[in-house]
């Protein structure tokens, strides 16, 4: 079976909002992220990773599992990513993988930047904001309420990116240059009934944006490629002491 959706669950922190799962998703979970998908009685698919953070031994999950040494290239959160991807999925939902430290979340956003180089598109999900990314593509919010402020911030991820547009927000762009060394997208905001897009015609941009806001459509993305397999070994071009 070819699933559209993947729900990945991580080892990292967790909130209180609640998550997302459409109920033809693929789930898989990092690792520990096993001990919060039972926590939150979500059955699993796959879990992937070296069994170090969690409580679970691989005899007692219930789940498929993909068992990966514990000197690696890829991150588990990675590899639960190409295993979904590998699996049909071109949409991802990843809980816990921000907060906690801050060298994690920055990996799990240039895995957003991975999903989104390949036409597909993932988001971090946690403490009140969702995360994600977007290339040669346009992100369309639905018309909804804003009862308070909700903001939404649009950075660069490549060191350019062209023909940005921010239309339907409260300060509108139109047709600019964004670099990755220069924050002029920080906080703009949702109007109340108003559908708002976000657009780039050449290059990646990293959007961050209030989870009380709906999720938004993608389109001009068109999937291609592989994420790969996961990795089992440490690049050649690594030493070890």
């Amino acid at each position: 079976m070819a699933y559209t959706t993947c729900v990945v669950f991580g080892a990292g922190e967790y909130y209180d909002s609640p998550y997302y799962l459409p109920g033809d998703a693929f789930v898989v979970a990092a690792d520990g992220g096993y001990d919060h998908a039972r926590e939150l009685g979500v059955h699993v698919n796959v879990v992937v990773g070296d069994f170090d953070s969690t409580e679970e031994t691989r005899q007692h999950i219930d789940a498929e599992t993909v068992a990966l040494p514990p000197e690696k290239d890829d991150p588990d959160l990675l590899s639960a990513l190409k295993v979904g991807w590998n699996n049909g999925a071109r949409e991802f939902h990843i809980y816990g993988g921000l907060g906690g430290r801050v060298d994690h979340t920055i990996s799990n956003i240039q895995q957003l930047a991975l999903v989104a180089s390949h036409g597909g598109i993932a988001y971090l999900h946690g403490n009140g904001q969702i995360v994600t990314a977007i290339h040669d593509s346009t992100l369309t919010f639905p018309t909804h309420e804003v009862s308070r402020t909700q903001y939404v911030s649009v950075f660069a991820h490549t060191d350019t990116a062209t023909g940005v547009c921010e239309r339907g927000l409260k300060y509108e762009l139109n047709d600019a240059q964004l670099n990755n060394l220069q924050v002029n997208g920080l906080s703009n905001e949702f109007v109340d009934s108003l559908e708002a897009s976000i657009s780039v015609a050449h290059g990646m941009l990293t959007i961050v944006f209030d989870d009380t806001s709906p999720l938004p459509r993608l389109t001009g993305a068109q999937p291609h490629g592989s994420l790969g397999e996961p990795s089992t070994s440490v690049s050649s071009a690594l030493s070890h002491r």
